[in-house]
């Protein structure tokens, strides 16, 4: 389930994200990198109509432009904290200055992102915030199968085994288990794993898929770790 208006956050690897923001090609480009990410995407143009959205449905976070017709986006934050609606709200716009940042954020946005901006970032910190929102209420823990991930004392046991990581496996084993059952790309994984917004063509993730995969499935019975041909990776529980 995700995020209900009350600030209850889902488990769920997939994720469902309002945008609110006029500018047409931002939305769509926007829209376009959430769904090639595995997640579902509401989006309006218009500052009454998302307002609606964001009242009445349910995210696990939004993104909202300062300056929109009809409704502006503080205007929008403001209204939502006022009716208890704490779904985390990352804020993009033009307007960088640093009066207009803490403005935005004295508002009740949790992020502020200024534009132009690279997708990577702004997912990455749309995840940052949902990580971040599960952690507070009550999150600490990732599990698929028998494999589980302490999220605070950065612990992994499949089963009674405990699992040995470093520290960009950690990151690597996270990020599928936060998206299991859907297959991630190798682009995914650059972005969001490595932070490289460029292919360094170099085996760097099939060294590391070796490795996990070495460490999470080999002594076990059945695997959970599977290359999907031509498309990258999957983590899923054993059917």
């Amino acid at each position: 389930m995700p995020a209900a208006p009350g600030g209850y956050f889902s488990t769920d690897s997939t994720m469902r994200f309002l945008i609110i923001e006029d500018d047409t090609d931002t939305v769509q480009y926007i829209q376009k990198g959430l769904r090639e990410a595995g997640h579902n995407v509401d989006c309006s143009q218009n500052g009454d109509d998302g307002l609606q959205l964001a009242r009445n449905e349910r995210y696990d976070a939004m993104v909202i432009d300062r300056m929109l017709p009809g409704r502006d986006g503080l205007s929008i934050i403001q209204t939502l904290r006022s009716e208890n609606v704490n779904t985390p709200v990352l804020i993009l716009s033009a307007l960088g200055q640093v009066d207009d940042r803490v403005e935005g954020l004295h508002a009740g946005g949790d992020d502020y992102l200024t534009k132009p901006f690279a997708f990577a970032e702004l997912l990455a910190r749309l995840e940052a915030l949902v990580r971040r929102t599960d952690l507070e209420s009550g999150q600490t823990a990732l599990q698929v199968d028998v494999l589980e991930m302490d999220l605070l004392t950065r612990e992994v046991r499949r089963g009674e085994s405990k699992i040995e990581l470093q520290p960009r496996e950690f990151r690597l084993l996270e990020y599928l288990m936060r998206h299991s059952g859907q297959v991630v790309t190798r682009t995914m994984l650059l972005e969001n794993v490595w932070d490289y917004h460029f292919d360094p063509q170099t085996n760097v993730i099939d060294v590391h898929i070796s490795r996990l995969r070495g460490k999470i499935d080999k002594d076990f019975d059945y695997p959970l770790l599977h290359t999907v041909r031509g498309a990258g990776y999957m983590l899923r529980a054993h059917s």
